[in-house]
Protein backbone atom coordinates (compact mmCIF):
# COMPACT_ATOMS: atom_id res chain seq x y z
CA UNK A 1 0.00 0.00 0.00
CA UNK A 2 2.87 2.36 0.77
CA UNK A 3 4.37 1.83 -2.66
CA UNK A 4 1.11 2.97 -4.32
CA UNK A 5 0.83 6.09 -2.18
CA UNK A 6 4.41 7.09 -3.02
CA UNK A 7 3.68 6.75 -6.76
CA UNK A 8 0.68 9.08 -6.42
CA UNK A 9 2.69 11.50 -4.34
CA UNK A 10 5.39 11.65 -7.04
CA UNK A 11 2.84 12.68 -9.68
CA UNK A 12 3.87 16.11 -10.87
CA UNK A 13 1.03 18.42 -12.05
CA UNK A 14 3.36 20.05 -14.60
CA UNK A 15 4.07 16.65 -16.14
CA UNK A 16 0.33 16.20 -16.82
CA UNK A 17 -0.63 19.77 -17.62
CA UNK A 18 2.08 20.52 -20.21
CA UNK A 19 1.17 17.68 -22.66
CA UNK A 20 -2.56 18.33 -22.15
CA UNK A 21 -2.20 22.01 -23.04
CA UNK A 22 0.02 21.14 -26.02
CA UNK A 23 -2.51 18.62 -27.32
CA UNK A 24 -5.35 21.14 -26.87
CA UNK A 25 -3.45 23.80 -28.82
CA UNK A 26 -2.64 21.37 -31.65
CA UNK A 27 -6.32 20.35 -31.91
CA UNK A 28 -7.41 24.00 -31.86
CA UNK A 29 -5.00 24.93 -34.67
CA UNK A 30 -5.95 21.93 -36.82
CA UNK A 31 -9.66 22.66 -36.34
CA UNK A 32 -9.16 26.30 -37.33
CA UNK A 33 -7.22 25.23 -40.45
CA UNK A 34 -9.93 22.74 -41.47
CA UNK A 35 -12.65 25.37 -40.95
CA UNK A 36 -10.66 27.81 -43.09
CA UNK A 37 -10.23 25.29 -45.90
CA UNK A 38 -13.95 24.49 -45.73
CA UNK A 39 -14.83 28.19 -46.02
CA UNK A 40 -12.48 28.62 -48.98
CA UNK A 41 -13.83 25.60 -50.88
CA UNK A 42 -17.55 25.69 -49.97
CA UNK A 43 -18.54 27.90 -52.92
CA UNK A 44 -16.53 25.81 -55.38
CA UNK A 45 -18.05 22.57 -54.05
CA UNK A 46 -21.57 24.03 -54.33
CA UNK A 47 -20.87 25.20 -57.90
CA UNK A 48 -19.59 21.73 -58.84
CA UNK A 49 -22.71 20.14 -57.36
CA UNK A 50 -24.93 22.43 -59.45
CA UNK A 51 -22.88 21.70 -62.59
CA UNK A 52 -23.07 17.94 -61.94
CA UNK A 53 -26.85 18.17 -61.52
CA UNK A 54 -27.21 20.15 -64.75
CA UNK A 55 -25.00 17.68 -66.64
CA UNK A 56 -27.06 14.77 -65.30
CA UNK A 57 -30.29 16.51 -66.32
CA UNK A 58 -28.99 16.76 -69.90
CA UNK A 59 -28.08 13.07 -69.84
CA UNK A 60 -31.47 11.83 -68.64
CA UNK A 61 -33.53 14.23 -70.75
CA UNK A 62 -31.38 14.89 -73.83
CA UNK A 63 -34.17 16.47 -75.92
CA UNK A 64 -34.49 19.40 -73.48
CA UNK A 65 -32.77 22.67 -74.33
CA UNK A 66 -33.44 24.33 -70.96
CA UNK A 67 -34.73 23.44 -67.50
CA UNK A 68 -37.06 25.16 -65.04
CA UNK A 69 -37.45 24.14 -61.41
CA UNK A 70 -40.87 22.80 -60.46
CA UNK A 71 -40.01 21.93 -56.86
CA UNK A 72 -36.93 20.84 -54.92
CA UNK A 73 -36.72 17.42 -56.58
CA UNK A 74 -38.30 18.07 -59.99
CA UNK A 75 -37.35 20.19 -62.97
CA UNK A 76 -39.30 20.69 -66.17
CA UNK A 77 -37.36 20.32 -69.42
CA UNK A 78 -38.27 22.56 -72.32
CA UNK A 79 -37.32 22.02 -75.96
CA UNK A 80 -35.87 24.74 -78.19
CA UNK A 81 -39.31 26.22 -78.89
CA UNK A 82 -40.27 26.38 -75.21
CA UNK A 83 -42.59 23.36 -75.32
CA UNK A 84 -42.55 20.72 -72.58
CA UNK A 85 -39.94 18.07 -73.37
CA UNK A 86 -40.43 16.19 -70.11
CA UNK A 87 -39.46 16.11 -66.47
CA UNK A 88 -36.33 15.27 -64.53
CA UNK A 89 -37.19 13.87 -61.12
CA UNK A 90 -34.71 13.07 -58.35
CA UNK A 91 -35.71 10.39 -55.84
CA UNK A 92 -34.10 8.17 -53.21
CA UNK A 93 -34.49 4.59 -52.04
CA UNK A 94 -32.75 2.38 -49.47
CA UNK A 95 -30.18 0.06 -51.04
CA UNK A 96 -27.88 -2.57 -49.57
CA UNK A 97 -25.16 -0.05 -48.67
CA UNK A 98 -27.38 2.91 -47.79
CA UNK A 99 -29.44 5.47 -49.62
CA UNK A 100 -29.30 5.52 -53.41
CA UNK A 101 -30.13 8.84 -55.08
CA UNK A 102 -31.49 8.47 -58.61
CA UNK A 103 -32.28 11.04 -61.29
CA UNK A 104 -34.89 9.92 -63.82
CA UNK A 105 -35.83 11.66 -67.05
CA UNK A 106 -39.37 11.11 -68.36
CA UNK A 107 -40.40 12.59 -71.69
CA UNK A 108 -43.65 14.45 -72.29
CA UNK A 109 -45.01 11.42 -74.16
CA UNK A 110 -44.49 9.17 -71.11
CA UNK A 111 -41.24 7.31 -71.78
CA UNK A 112 -38.23 7.05 -69.50
CA UNK A 113 -35.41 8.70 -71.45
CA UNK A 114 -32.65 8.07 -68.94
CA UNK A 115 -31.66 7.09 -65.43
CA UNK A 116 -28.52 8.25 -63.59
CA UNK A 117 -27.43 7.29 -60.09
CA UNK A 118 -26.29 10.48 -58.39
CA UNK A 119 -25.01 8.81 -55.24
CA UNK A 120 -24.69 5.27 -53.95
CA UNK A 121 -22.57 3.27 -51.50
CA UNK A 122 -23.20 -0.18 -52.90
CA UNK A 123 -20.71 -3.07 -52.94
CA UNK A 124 -18.03 -2.57 -55.62
CA UNK A 125 -18.32 -5.19 -58.36
CA UNK A 126 -21.91 -6.03 -57.40
CA UNK A 127 -24.41 -3.32 -56.48
CA UNK A 128 -22.13 -0.54 -57.73
CA UNK A 129 -22.69 -1.96 -61.22
CA UNK A 130 -26.10 -0.27 -61.09
CA UNK A 131 -24.36 2.84 -62.40
CA UNK A 132 -23.59 1.10 -65.69
CA UNK A 133 -25.64 1.71 -68.83
CA UNK A 134 -26.20 -2.04 -69.18
CA UNK A 135 -28.43 -1.82 -66.09
CA UNK A 136 -29.89 1.70 -66.23
CA UNK A 137 -30.63 1.37 -69.95
CA UNK A 138 -33.34 -1.18 -69.14
CA UNK A 139 -35.57 1.63 -67.89
CA UNK A 140 -35.64 3.39 -71.26
CA UNK A 141 -39.12 2.37 -72.29
CA UNK A 142 -42.69 3.56 -71.97
CA UNK A 143 -43.67 4.23 -68.38
CA UNK A 144 -45.75 1.27 -67.15
CA UNK A 145 -48.98 2.38 -65.49
CA UNK A 146 -48.22 0.41 -62.33
CA UNK A 147 -44.46 1.07 -62.36
CA UNK A 148 -41.49 -1.16 -63.08
CA UNK A 149 -41.07 -4.66 -61.66
CA UNK A 150 -37.77 -6.39 -60.89
CA UNK A 151 -37.41 -9.98 -62.07
CA UNK A 152 -34.58 -12.30 -61.09
CA UNK A 153 -34.38 -14.55 -64.13
CA UNK A 154 -35.71 -15.00 -67.61
CA UNK A 155 -36.17 -12.41 -70.29
CA UNK A 156 -37.51 -9.06 -69.20
CA UNK A 157 -40.72 -7.94 -70.89
CA UNK A 158 -42.16 -4.43 -71.00
CA UNK A 159 -42.21 -2.91 -67.53
CA UNK A 160 -39.78 -5.49 -66.16
CA UNK A 161 -36.19 -4.91 -65.09
CA UNK A 162 -33.67 -7.78 -65.00
CA UNK A 163 -32.01 -7.78 -61.56
CA UNK A 164 -28.22 -7.73 -61.42
CA UNK A 165 -26.77 -11.06 -60.36
CA UNK A 166 -25.80 -10.90 -56.69
CA UNK A 167 -27.31 -7.45 -56.26
CA UNK A 168 -31.07 -7.88 -56.12
CA UNK A 169 -31.41 -5.45 -53.19
CA UNK A 170 -29.67 -2.73 -55.20
CA UNK A 171 -31.70 -3.58 -58.31
CA UNK A 172 -34.91 -3.27 -56.29
CA UNK A 173 -33.76 -0.01 -54.67
CA UNK A 174 -33.01 1.65 -58.01
CA UNK A 175 -36.34 0.39 -59.36
CA UNK A 176 -38.14 1.72 -56.27
CA UNK A 177 -36.53 5.14 -56.85
CA UNK A 178 -37.50 5.12 -60.53
CA UNK A 179 -41.05 4.08 -59.57
CA UNK A 180 -41.24 7.05 -57.20
CA UNK A 181 -40.28 9.26 -60.16
CA UNK A 182 -42.98 7.57 -62.26
CA UNK A 183 -45.58 8.30 -59.55
CA UNK A 184 -44.47 11.93 -59.39
CA UNK A 185 -44.64 12.18 -63.21
CA UNK A 186 -48.17 10.75 -63.22
CA UNK A 187 -49.19 13.28 -60.57
CA UNK A 188 -47.68 16.13 -62.60
CA UNK A 189 -49.47 14.97 -65.74
CA UNK A 190 -52.81 14.83 -63.96
CA UNK A 191 -52.21 18.30 -62.49
CA UNK A 192 -51.21 19.72 -65.85
CA UNK A 193 -47.90 21.25 -64.74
Amino acid sequence: MERRESAVAKLNPKAVLKPAVSLFLICLIVTALLAGVNMLTADRIAALAVQTAEDSQKVVLPNAASFEEVDEDTVKGLDGSGQLAGYVITTEAKGYGGTIEVMTGITADGSVSGVVLLSQNETPGLGANATKESFTGQYQQAVPESGFEVIKSGGAADGQIQAMTGATITSQAVTDAVNLAVEKYQTLEKGGN
